[in-house]
């Protein structure tokens, strides 16, 4: 779908959202005004996804919440997830046939209210928006998020000490199963033993490649950008700085760049992990290491922003804001960055 100023239109009048507990991005009391080309279009929940025509965005109302669909033109926020129960999700992510893939858990523990979010409990589901049906359990559990292929029915996810990947089929009933799982690497083949993997990105134009998270689990916590060539095997390094926080978020159409959650502007703060003094940075995948920051809002130490996503006409970017403190993942709602008109105004030049 080609772009146009309708939806920069509709995006500087949405500001709708639903009741939430959590406070919005109007709460946040920032420092200074949001950035030029930056629009709040949900006052709660994080984690977004682009709709294959961005147009919408599927994101999750909390860790263990509902998830929710706002459609930038006509500034509705639809639940997609409120016709049957459940223990909340963690994750929702557009497949290449409009279906959502969901991460979950089977049950809640108050007590524990993040334990759906790990790896023994969480598992993958299948919904098909508008049927009124709860979604089809995949019969696998996940560690953090799993990657979606754009253009096919295929998954990459972590489980244990392996990364697999699988494609989606739909039986004579409609039910959605996976097919073809296999194991496409294990963290005994990573260069940088006892690091862990979690899924990120198949890459748009060469999907044989897997865009992907290798991090410490302990310490400090440094992540790194990784890519997996899945004909050859080969593992290569993409921010190559095993001493920091460069940890890959959305990825853009054409697959030369990705966004990274990173502390390049603030390494090794004092009192603070790697991954809680981040902004979003634009990583070339040329092999040059080269990154151009794209938000700023950990120049005030207390706020960060994170989760960005890019959409498929490479346009905007949705993203949140949040604490540094906060726990990872967690946001005030959904925001949009018309990209190419805020690198015009800010005079910055990515490389051809």
């Amino acid at each position: 779908m080609k772009t146009t100023h309708c939806l920069i239109l509709a995006l500087a009048l949405c500001t709708t959202g639903s009741g939430s507990r959590a406070k919005s991005i109007k709460d946040l009391n920032l420092p200074r005004p949001l950035p030029t080309f930056v629009t709040p279009v949900t006052n709660f929940g994080q984690r977004p996804d682009w709709s294959h025509d961005s147009r919408r965005i599927v994101f999750v109302e909390k860790t263990c919440g509902d998830v929710y669909e706002v459609d930038l033109f006509t500034r509705e926020v639809v639940p997609l997830t409120h016709d049957f129960g459940h223990a909340g999700f963690t994750r929702a992510l557009y497949l290449a046939n409009g279906d959502i893939l969901l991460s979950g858990a089977r049950s809640f523990d108050m007590a524990r209210p993040y334990a759906g979010r790990s790896e023994k409990n969480a598992e993958l589901w299948v919904l098909r928006p508008g049927s009124g049906d709860p979604p089809t359990p995949l019969g696998t559990h996940c560690r953090e998020g799993p990657a979606v292929s754009r253009i096919r029915m295929q998954i990459n996810w972590a489980v244990g000490d392996e990364f697999h990947v699988a494609d989606i089929e739909y039986d004579a009933d409609g039910e959605p199963y996976l097919a073809n799982d296999r194991v496409v690497l294990t963290q005994a083949d990573l260069p940088n033993p006892g690091w862990k993997i979690e899924a990120q990105n198949f890459r748009p134009g060469a999907e044989h490649e897997l865009i992907f998270n290798m991090y410490t689990p302990e310490g400090n916590v440094t992540s790194m950008t990784m890519g997996l060539n899945l004909n050859t095997g080969q593992v290569v390094h993409y921010s190559n700085r095993p001493e920091f926080y460069d940890e890959p978020e959305g990825i853009f159409p054409d697959g030369r760049r990705t966004l990274v959650e990173s502390n390049r502007q603030n390494p090794q703060m004092p009192g603070m992990k790697n991954y809680q003094p981040i902004d979003l940075w634009i990583l070339e995948l040329d092999g040059s290491e080269r990154m151009t920051r794209l938000t700023y809002f950990n120049d005030d130490p207390d706020f960060k922003s994170s989760q960005g996503v890019i959409s498929d006409d490479g346009r905007f970017m949705a993203f949140q804001i949040s604490r540094t403190r906060d726990q990872t993942g967690y946001g005030y709602g959904i925001l949009v960055m018309d990209i190419e008109n805020y690198l015009a105004a800010h005079g910055i030049q990515l490389p051809e």
